[in-house]
């Protein structure tokens, strides 16, 4: 009983501590509770984020926000095709001076906790693989030395979907690597009037510390230990089955449109963020419409249409839809 009394504590202070952060970053970014709630849940399923959205719509003030409430530490890399990998990930530089000679490892700004790369597929492949280890790995490798990253460690990509001229494409490898890919959009009426009152005025609220990064961690850690049934996990298993058009169970517009499905990280990504999403929630083991919730966008970024799919104008969206209609709970 007494294992049963601690576990039902841990999950309220989990669900407890994920709304005063949820409340404290909401203060600050107005009308965009989607992304913030995608960005919290892959921060404490210890993924990634890509965020697509036009430039203004606060991508920038979110990262900044999230590291003041969480005490975390932030740096941000603005993207540009002359960007090298190390700017990113540092170097080593020979010092002299009373100590005598020695090669020195020169951090890059990569070594941080919330890191936000400015419009990603500005950059040319070469500095855009140079963040793959540290995505994966938490950690870069710098003539021969490994250098590990501090926890918690997560990296918010955006990139501009309308400005395509001058941009190399982030490649399937390095799409996988993100847990989630979130849509930043415009926001309505009253949300916009809200911001301009902040942003044009003298009383632009200031992001409170509401938890810390050794909170962030165990957060982290509790999310890794919910149990997932069979049945859970079958389902998400069933959901990334269900996007590759060889898989007899596809619906057709996978069929004729897609040409390649997401990966197993894909179902990974729904479980984790089911675990999280039941935690926040009050509850110890994940379901199935947890699952089911992170499925546009855990896997929007998974998919790649056809010729046919693209010469048609067909959408990802879409596809996903029929997924999930095809896919019954």
């Amino acid at each position: 009983m007494a294992d049963v009394d601690a576990v039902e504590t841990q999950v309220r202070s989990f669900a407890a501590t994920y709304e005063r952060v949820k409340a404290e970053v909401s203060r600050v970014i107005v009308g965009q509770t989607d992304v913030v709630d995608g960005t919290l849940v892959a921060l404490l399923a210890g993924g990634h984020v890509l965020l697509e959205g036009l430039p203004g719509l606060g991508k920038t003030r979110l990262v900044r926000t999230l590291a003041d409430a969480l005490d975390l530490q932030f740096r941000r890399i603005q993207f540009t095709p002359d960007l090298m990998p190390a700017d990113v990930i540092g170097t080593t530089i020979l010092q002299d001076d009373e100590r005598g000679r020695r090669f020195e490892f020169q951090r890059g700004p990569v070594f941080t906790h919330l890191l936000l790369a400015d419009e990603i597929n500005r950059a040319t492949p070469k500095t855009q693989s140079a963040l793959l280890e540290a995505m994966q790995e938490s950690s870069v490798t710098v003539a021969g030395v490994t250098h590990p990253l501090e926890p918690p460690f997560l990296v918010l990509a955006t990139q501009n979907p309308i400005e395509l001229e001058g941009t190399y494409p982030l490649p399937e490898a390095q799409l996988d690597r993100f847990l989630l890919k979130l849509l930043v959009g415009c926001s309505d009426l009253k949300a916009l009037v809200t911001v301009l009152e902040r942003t044009t005025g003298d009383r632009d609220p200031t992001p409170q510390r509401v938890a810390g990064r050794d909170e962030v961690v165990a957060l982290r850690e509790l999310a890794r230990r919910v149990p997932a049934a069979t049945p859970v996990l079958e389902h998400a298993a069933r959901l990334v089955l269900a996007t590759h058009p060889e898989n007899a169970s596809a619906p057709s517009s996978v069929k004729s449109f897609v040409r390649f499905g997401a990966s197993p990280r894909a179902a990974q990504a729904l479980i984790l963020c089911a675990k999280v999403t039941a935690l926040t929630q009050g509850r110890c083991h994940a379901s199935i419409d947890d699952v089911r919730r992170w499925v546009r966008p855990a896997l929007r970024h998974r998919l790649m249409l056809n010729y046919e799919g693209e010469a048609t104008g067909v959408t990802v969206e879409s596809i996903l839809e029929d997924v999930l209609g095809q896919v019954k709970p």
